[in-house]
């Protein structure tokens, strides 16, 4: 009698060779919890281009969700990888050690702003950075309490789950949640929230939830992500630090998505006004492989006791060596300033497609990290994520890969690769204006 194991090696499933056969298999075999926002399943891919197993080709404006910045496959990045497999794929850093995370460390504390030394921890997911920039934090300040933002997000786990600002689709059904966690307005100044009264939900908090004294650290995206791609004004930024100074309260720069580049500067926060003392990043920092870090002052970094921190795939040999590549490649291909020039045309492209459609009532961005938003008859108040949705799908038709986001599911973002050359994306953006016809009409 054959066991479970003899059928699934002699019984394996038949090659599908179309996008409908694999989608009903994923049911089949997958939970509902698992999205997927377009309908293909990919054979390969190129710089910011994918071919699908039916073998049509589409522009990748999402980039994996900002994990891209460098590209798909990128030469470079998988020659490395291909010669550290053949070395060693895994030791456990924690157990044997190896020099490229040293190296790799050594060369984000010098880019992270700020003239106090830093030290730098890795780990697999942009979850797990944030949850230990969150561990570092209690374990420096001996507080507990974390004030975070509405619409930020900060990932799928319990933690930070409790952290992000929004319910739906990440919370719903999963708490109880852990406590001490608290949500302040984030300024919007295109919905009506201004700097000042930002601010001042944070010192209501104080008022009405939780103690200053009690509070560990504030966690912000420079630039919300999910939420919308909102940037933080400057001048919220220095109120918010000029808070957090006057009540010995970090500031957590969440940079998981805004880092490795894409806003121009290799981290988001280096445009603010003031210093974060903890960044976490994740998402591009690996080219596609997974790896994340948090890195911060010194002094702070080493509060937690030894064996307070690490993890059996953390700084993964692989991955460490894909972000060594990562960097290397923005300083020989001048990513960050061709991030910034993308960045202009992409919202240049849009804004004249803005002009011809009313219910674009915004378009922005730092650096490449550039979306627009739609409302109702061009009521920036009448979110219109029917129209929204519609767009996505239309683009999808054209062989073009969008993302939408936002609390309302109202704006479409744009991260494509930094490599991507002009001819492809000017050829998306003529994708996303047919599309936008095609919706509106």
């Amino acid at each position: 009698m054959n066991s479970p194991a003899d059928n699934f090696i002699t019984k394996p499933q038949p090659a599908s060779q179309d996008n409908a056969a694999l989608m009903a298999r994923r049911q089949a075999a997958l939970p509902r919890g698992v999205g997927q926002s377009h309908a293909i399943f990919a054979s390969h891919a190129s710089n910011a281009e994918i071919w699908d197993v039916e073998g049509r080709r589409y522009i990748d404006f999402a980039g994996g969700i900002a994990v891209l910045n460098t590209g798909h496959a990128h030469p470079e990045i998988t020659a490395a990888v291909q010669e550290q497999v053949a070395k060693f794929s895994h030791t456990c850093f924690q157990v044997v050690a190896y020099e490229p995370y040293v190296e790799l460390a050594e060369r984000l504390n010098q880019l992270a702003p700020g003239s106090t030394a830093k030290k730098t921890l890795f780990l697999t997911t942009g979850a797990e950075a944030v949850e230990n920039a969150v561990k570092i934090a209690r374990a420096y300040t001996k507080r507990s309490g974390i004030i975070a933002f509405g619409g930020g997000f900060h990932g799928r786990t319990n933690l930070t789950m409790a952290l992000t600002g929004k319910v739906a689709p990440y919370k719903v059904g999963f708490g109880p949640f852990p406590s001490d966690i608290y949500h302040a307005k984030y300024p919007n100044p295109l919905h009506g929230v201004s700097v000042e009264e930002a601010l001042e939900s944070v010192r209501a908090l104080f008022k009405y939830d939780i103690e200053a004294e009690r509070v560990a650290a504030f966690l912000i995206e420079p630039v919300q992500g999910e939420g919308g791609f909102y940037a933080a004004p400057a001048e919220f930024m220095a109120g918010l630090k000029e808070i957090a100074d006057a009540h010995g309260i970090l500031l957590i720069a969440d940079e998981v998505q805004t880092g490795a580049g894409r806003t121009g500067t290799w981290y988001a926060c280096e445009q603010w006004p003031v210093v974060p003392d903890l960044i976490t990043t994740a998402k591009s920092l690996g080219g596609g492989y997974p790896i994340s870090a948090v890195t911060g002052r010194a002094e702070v970094m080493d509060a937690p006791i030894p064996g307070g921190l690490g993890g059996t795939y953390a700084g993964s040999p692989v991955s460490v060596v894909a972000a060594l590549t990562v960097l290397r490649v923005f300083e020989k291909e001048k990513l960050l300033e061709r991030a910034k020039q993308l960045g202009e045309r992409l919202k240049s492209g849009l804004r004249k497609l803005a002009a011809q459609h009313k219910q674009i009532v915004d378009v922005r961005g730092l650096g490449a990290m550039v979306a627009f938003e739609l409302g109702i008859d061009g009521d920036v108040h009448r979110p219109d994520a029917a129209t929204t949705k519609r767009i996505v799908e239309e683009a999808t038709r054209r062989g073009l890969i969008l993302l939408s986001c936002g609390t309302y599911g109202n704006v479409i973002r744009i991260l494509v690769p930094l490599t991507v050359s002009d001819e492809v994306a000017d050829e998306g953006l003529a994708i996303i204006a047919d599309s936008v016809a095609a919706a509106l009409a």
